[in-house]
């Protein structure tokens, strides 16, 4: 029997790896899941798997956003779990690397996920409860090198977490901010045979979302480093 209060739960930047296991694992708790990406035909077999919905939405889009949330309630329910899981690269040298494409890839990572909270916090506010969670990367803690566009975006929804946090948590709506800090393993990158836990198991970090999910309030998390033990501070 399922511990979770949450009866729903929307994923946005919906795919393979950490998304793909939070689906499974909130359904298998019993929750309605809706997901959500660019591309809505590569969800529907995960979709089938986990009975849930799949929805296409340009998250950097405000009025995509505000209809993803409409769509979701139409054909699922209210959310009351949003999960914003989208993100954007932009890899190259600071003098060099396409303005445009930079400011496509913040927007991806941090105006999007603006939009997504904002949705979100019109339909919890008004009953007192919900959860909002970011899933963030080592780039929002420590800037690497011709990295910018990716650690600008990922600072700026760990700022977003921070101040929703704030704001939303005397609501009662749970926000939090989940630090990916390290490589997550996947089938096109698997655990190297001579380093083992070396990667992050996808599994194991929904699970942490899960317990994140079933705190109570009196001690709430707000932000959560994940990372192997071979990762350097």
């Amino acid at each position: 029997m399922s511990t979770l209060a949450y009866r729903t739960a929307l994923i946005i930047g919906a795919g393979p790896g950490i998304s793909a296991s939070l689906a499974r694992r909130l359904s298998q708790h019993g929750l309605q899941v809706g997901l959500a990406a660019r591309n809505a035909d590569k969800l529907q077999a995960l979709a089938q798997e986990t009975g849930g919905a799949a929805f296409a939405v340009d998250a950097t889009q405000p009025d995509q956003m505000a209809q993803l949330f409409l769509d979701m309630e139409r054909q699922v329910a209210v959310p009351d779990v949003v999960i914003y899981n989208a993100s954007a690269r932009v890899p190259g040298p600071l003098a060099n690397v396409d303005p445009a494409a930079v400011e496509k890839a913040i927007a991806v990572s941090a105006f999007g996920a603006f939009l997504a909270a904002q949705q979100a916090a019109k339909r919890m506010e008004p009953k007192g409860y919900g959860a909002i969670f970011f899933t963030g990367a080592s780039a929002g803690a420590k800037g690497f090198a011709q990295s910018a566009a990716f650690a600008i975006g990922k600072f700026g929804m760990r700022g977003l977490a921070q101040s929703a946090a704030r704001e939303l948590g005397p609501k009662g709506i749970h926000v939090a901010h989940f630090n990916i800090d390290g490589r997550v393993r996947s089938a096109r990158r698997p655990e190297p045979s001579d380093q083992p836990d070396s990667t992050l198991d996808p599994d194991a970090i929904a699970q942490t979302y899960i317990d994140v999910l079933v705190q109570p309030r009196n001690a709430w998390s707000h932000e959560i480093d994940l990372r192997p033990w071979t990762e350097r501070f």
